[in-house]
């Protein structure tokens, strides 16, 4: 049957908000699937969905969705990775070769940052957060993987000279355009993006268990908010 714009004017908004990024998780869950299919490394399923989820928060943001359902869909993301460790739920997601809690931590950080920062009015924070980590921490696993040489260690934990650069250089760029885009372009603005890059690629190479995926978020989210309206206001 043909759907007409006036059977899509009279849905409500907030489940066009609520079917528009389920597709989009679907979307990326599927590619997730399909590449698991097709590869034996676990660690590109991971960051597909790592990077692919993670731009959710874009979503919730641009369309205003509201706080209840970003924190009901983090809790229930965290029940199925938590899941996931025992049962064949998310296959390939999980088993990157390490002990690791990480997408756990990523599901809770989500939730955490939308019932903080929406209830402050102000959601560009929860998506910084958000996008440093699935952003700079996902390219910077990608790129150390790859063309990581220069290895030092923390907690027992191997990094690459090559990953923590790219961390850091993709956390300054995410900063400065988000804030760029809601408080202006000033020196202080470029200034808080680069203190926000030094502790969030400093909080990613302490990473046992996963804790980055917690620590990361909450902590660039919390500097860019606090340094703002310290030097801002």
């Amino acid at each position: 049957m043909l759907i007409t714009f006036s059977d899509l004017t009279s849905i409500p908004v907030l489940w066009l908000q609520i079917a528009i990024t389920a597709i989009w998780v679907l979307v990326i869950l599927m590619i997730a699937w399909v590449v698991n299919r097709f590869t034996d490394k676990p660690e590109i399923v991971r960051k597909i969905v790592h990077i692919g989820t993670g731009n959710v928060i874009l979503l919730a943001w641009w369309l205003d969705i509201p706080a209840s359902v970003g924190i009901t869909a983090s809790i229930l993301a965290s029940a199925i990775t938590l899941l996931s460790y025992r049962l064949p739920i998310l296959p390939g997601i999980n088993s990157v070769g390490r002990q690791s809690f990480g997408t756990f931590f990523y599901s809770v950080s989500f939730g955490i940052l939308v019932a903080s920062f929406w209830y402050l009015q102000q959601p560009q924070y929860a998506a910084l957060g958000i996008l440093i980590m699935t952003w700079g921490d996902g390219l910077a696993a990608l790129i150390g993987q790859r063309f990581g040489t220069h290895k030092y260690k923390v907690f027992g934990t191997q990094k690459s000279w090559e990953g923590s650069l790219t961390m850091m250089f993709v956390t300054y760029l995410i900063s400065s355009l988000i804030l760029i885009g809601t408080q202006g372009n000033n020196w202080q603005t470029w200034a808080i993006s680069l203190v926000v890059a030094f502790i969030a690629t400093g909080l990613e190479a302490v990473s046992f268990l996963g804790i980055d995926n917690l620590t990361v978020p909450l902590g660039s989210a919390a500097l860019a908010f606090f340094l703002s309206q310290l030097i801002l206001s």
